[in-house]
């Protein structure tokens, strides 16, 4: 591999595999504040939003490019910080960065990331692959990001990350994406960057197919010290988890812990193309995608 300093970058993939490429904005006042958010956790999170997908495809993550633009005025240690964060994040996880730009924004902070991956031919982990009668999974715990951030709209101050790690340092799900694809657990995938209902609803759509959700299934994050348990409507609509959403053929067996991590069954794939929520006396309702959507009025 030759990384930066020629015009482009050199990249091998591993014999056998084929390549996964996304690609992500990170822009200041919609995924951040500078006053908010110290510039290390948004480094970490704008390369957390690129290797989320790689998991989410059940890859491995080889070589990051950043493009930043950035005010003329912004001081070089923040630039530094945010490079700091990037960085130990990559090498937790023997990413590469191999390249990128940087240009001069005429107001705010604007990353973008490309992550290239691989997966072995023909077993990348897509959305189109559920069935009905296939089981709803969810690794982690839910809303917990978003949680934090009405906190901090609510208080119109800065939090200590230290306290809410779930939003200035969420973790890729890199080991688990790999185990599930490895041991051919997961028909269809997805990462919850855009929040339950929304990424649900894309998994649905992809594969034509329906959903029953039961509501008191969904783990809850806590947040804060002492640790407060998050309402519901931010652990389906909150977004930026960055936990997966996997579904299983029915008959499957799922593991409660993959990765470290607790694997809960949160529903089923049904034939109608809606999804519904029900709690636990079996009273429900059409649960429709509220997580982010950009240019959504």
């Amino acid at each position: 591999m030759a990384g930066i300093g020629d015009d482009c970058a050199v990249l091998r993939l591993p014999p056998g595999h084929e390549a996964l490429v996304t690609t992500d904005f990170t822009l200041e006042g919609i995924h951040f504040r500078r006053d908010w958010h110290p510039a290390e956790s948004v480094g970490h999170r704008c390369l957390t939003r690129g290797l989320s997908d790689i998991a989410a495809m059940g890859g491995e993550p080889l070589a990051a490019f950043l493009s930043l633009a950035l005010p003329f005025n912004l001081p070089q240690s923040w630039v530094n910080a945010f490079l700091r964060g990037l960085l130990t994040l990559a090498g937790k996880f023997g990413v590469t960065l191999a390249g990128g730009d940087t240009a001069e924004s005429p107001n705010g902070v604007l990353a973008d990331i490309v992550v290239l991956g691989s997966v072995p031919k023909g077993k990348a982990i897509r959305r189109s692959g559920a069935r009905p009668g296939d089981g709803i999974y969810i690794s982690g715990e839910f809303g917990g990001s978003a949680a934090t951030v009405q906190r901090m709209m609510k208080i119109k101050r800065k939090l200590k990350p230290r306290d809410f790690p779930r939003h200035f340092f969420p973790e890729p799900r890199l080991e688990l994406g790999r185990i599930l694809r490895e041991k051919g657990l997961a028909s269809a995938m997805i990462d919850t960057s855009d929040g339950l209902s929304t990424d649900l609803a894309h998994i649905c759509e992809e594969s034509d197919v329906g959903a029953e959700v039961q509501a008191e299934a969904i783990p809850r994050a806590g947040i804060g010290r002492p640790a407060h348990e998050v309402d519901l409507h931010f652990a389906l609509h909150g977004g930026e988890d960055y936990e997966l959403l996997f579904t299983a053929p029915r008959g499957k067996r799922i593991p409660a812990r993959l990765a470290g991590l607790p694997i809960t069954q949160i529903g089923h794939i049904t034939r109608r193309r809606k999804i519904f929520l029900r709690n636990k006396k079996g009273v429900g309702y059409e649960l429709l995608p509220q997580g982010w959507e950009h240019f959504r009025q």
